[in-house]
């Protein structure tokens, strides 16, 4: 069933003035604690998997929380009724940790000819000012791309550090979550955070959606997912979901694609 509307009266008007919508209350925090232990279970057999991308092709518990109703009568709202699952990554900041992003958009790397795209940030522990939540600048997806310059900072978790400069902060918007609660954001949206000083790992679940008009410039192996409505354009080949956490045959052909989306990001 549907999420009625009038839970969430906002959502679209919200975003499009803002470029973001923070702190919806997705699944409750006794359940995104059991997603946790659930992620922290398989670190412990796998090692950390930070910033491991399409993790829903090899883990359920990712896969189950991308495709949450709730999740997708949000994103329906935002990007319309036709949904495709591009990319899902653990975003994990341990406790009292250097780790930092600095100030960027989403779709500056990612090769895409459009910006029919939106993405979720799903807490599954506590995300405060304390533990390093994001930052948003409303407004600032209105501006289309900003330039970016590729730095080297270590603690700096981006790819490439990539930044924008000069960022007028005065009206940042501070996102705290708590376990179980999201924010969506425009690709176009300058974020940011600060590192952890909390005595907790901030773990979240960092999960990308386009439509499926959009295309991928860089090259044409591209994939993704079908979650929602109809795909009328076939741009993507077709990610599989796991079906079992850690399938030899899933991880093998993941280790394929979390090294394309690593090369595609970043490239340019």
């Amino acid at each position: 069933m549907k999420m009625r509307l009038e839970e969430f009266p906002n959502v679209r008007e919200t975003f499009t003035n803002d470029g973001f919508v923070s702190a919806l209350d997705i699944i409750p925090s006794v359940e995104a604690t059991k997603h946790r232990a659930r992620l922290e279970a398989t670190e412990r057999k796998v090692g950390k998997l930070h910033y491991k991308s399409k993790v829903h092709t090899i883990l359920c518990s990712p896969y189950e929380l991308a495709t949450h109703p709730r999740v997708l009568d949000i994103v329906e709202q935002l990007i319309g009724p036709d949904i495709l699952l591009y990319n899902v990554e653990y975003i994990v900041k341990e406790s009292r940790s250097p780790a930092h992003v600095s100030w960027h958009q989403d779709l500056t790397y990612w090769g895409f000819d459009d910006d029919a795209q939106v993405s979720m940030w799903l807490a599954l522990s506590e995300a405060s000012a304390e533990s390093g939540c994001m930052r948003m600048i409303p407004g600032s997806h209105a501006e289309g791309r900003r330039e970016h310059v590729v730095t080297h900072d270590a603690a700096n978790v981006l790819l490439q550090g990539q930044t924008v400069q000069a960022v007028d902060e005065t009206g940042a918007t501070l996102c705290a979550l708590h376990p179980g609660q999201a924010s969506f954001h425009h690709g176009w949206t300058l974020h940011s955070s600060l590192p952890n000083t909390s005595d907790d790992r901030r773990i979240g679940l960092n999960v990308q959606y386009i439509a499926p008009s959009m295309r991928q410039t860089k090259h044409d192996e591209g994939s993704a997912l079908l979650v929602r409505g109809e795909d009328h354009f076939k741009h993507f080949r077709e990610d599989q979901p796991a079906t079992s956490d850690l399938d030899p045959i899933a991880v093998a052909r993941h280790n394929k694609l979390d090294k394309l989306y690593q090369e595609t990001a970043g490239a340019g």
